[in-house]
C-alpha cells in the first residue's frame, strides 16, 4: 500500500476561511498532500476585519502536538499566526521535541486588513527561538523589514536582507515582493548553498489575495512532504500562485480569499 504524504500546519484559524489555517489546509488539499493540524489561538475574522484573537492555553497546545506526533508520518511542517511570545516559544520547544521533517516559518505579523497577528514582544521570541528552526523561511517585504530591523528599498536591500536572515539561522530564505509596486512582483530565492534567484510573476492588481503568504509556504510544504527538494519546491509553489491569482472567486466584501483550486486542469505542477 503507497503511503500517502502527510504534513503540518502549525498556526491560527481564520473563520472567514480565506488565510491562516484555512488555507493551509486547502492548500495542501490541492497538493494531494494529507493535512494534520496544530491549532495555536482562533480568530473571529472575514474579508473585512479581524475582530478577536484568542490563544488557546499552553497545554492544549502541548496536547495537539502530542497527538499528532504519536499517530502521524509528518515529512514537513509550517508555522503561521502565533500571537505572542508564550506560544512562540510553545511551539518552538514541541518542534524541537518532536520529529516533523522539514520546517516551513511564515513569521505572521500582520493580516492583510491590517490587524496585528503577533505582538510586539513575541517579535525577538520569534528572532531568537523560532528563525534557528527554520529549513526555510517566507516573510514578505514588511515582515523582513521588521526582523532585520531596517528598511529594505531596492533590490540590493533585499539581497543583503536575506543574507542577514540567513545568518539568524534560517537555512533558506525567500523574501516575497508582492507588497512592492511595479509590473511583476519579484521573490528573491537564498538557498542554503548560496544559490540565489529572482522567482517573477505579473503584479495582479486585485483585492482577493488573503491568504497569500499561508498559500505559498503550504504549497512548498506540501511538496516537500511528497519528496521534492527544497529549490524545486518553492519553484512549484511560486508557479502555483502565478495561476491561481488569475482565477478570481468573488466571495466577501473585502480582502477576498483566493482561488485555491484555480492551477486545476493547468500545466501547472503541484
Amino acid at each position: 500500500m503507497r503511503e500517502f504524504p502527510e504534513a503540518l500546519t502549525i498556526a491560527g484559524t481564520d473563520s472567514g476561511g480565506g488565510a491562516g489555517m484555512m488555507a493551509d489546509i486547502k492548500t495542501m488539499q490541492a497538493c494531494h498532500v494529507f493535512s494534520t493540524s496544530v491549532v495555536v489561538g482562533v480568530t473571529a475574522q472575514n474579508t473585512l476585519d479581524v475582530q478577536k484573537v484568542y490563544p488557546l492555553p499552553l497545554e492544549m497546545v502541548d496536547a495537539q502536538f502530542a497527538s499528532v506526533a504519536e499517530d502521524f508520518k509528518i515529512k514537513a511542517a509550517k508555522t503561521g499566526a502565533l500571537f505572542d511570545a508564550a506560544h512562540v516559544k510553545a511551539v518552538a520547544k514541541n518542534i524541537k521535541h518532536y520529529s516533523f521533517g522539514t520546517l516551513v516559518v511564515d513569521p505572521v505579523m500582520v493580516a492583510k486588513g491590517g490587524a496585528k497577528l503577533l505582538t510586539d514582544d513575541a517579535i525577538d521570541t520569534v528572532i531568537n527561538d523560532l528563525i534557528p528552526l527554520a529549513d526555510i523561511i517566507t516573510p514578505n517585504l514588511p515582515e523582513a523589514e521588521t526582523i532585520v530591523k531596517h528598511p529594505i528599498d531596492d533590490l540590493a536591500t533585499v539581497k543583503n536582507a536575506a543574507k542577514e536572515i540567513q545568518r539568524l539561522g534560517a537555512k533558506n530564505v525567500i523574501i516575497k515582493g508582492g507588497h512592492s509596486d511595479g509590473p511583476e512582483n519579484k521573490d528573491y530565492v537564498l538557498l542554503a548553498d548560496g544559490t540565489a534567484f529572482w522567482l517573477t510573476g505579473d503584479h495582479v492588481d486585485s483585492k482577493r489575495k488573503h491568504g497569500t503568504g499561508d498559500t505559498l509556504s503550504s504549497v512548498i510544504v506540501a511538496e516537500i512532504a511528497k519528496g521534492c527538494h527544497v529549490e524545486q519546491a518553492i519553484r512549484r509553489a511560486k508557479a502555483y500562485m502565478n495561476e491561481i491569482l488569475k482565477h478570481e472567486i468573488h466571495v466577501g466584501q473585502g480582502h477576498g480569499p483566493l482561488n485555491h483550486w484555480g492551477a486545476e486542469n493547468t500545466d501547472v505542477e503541484i
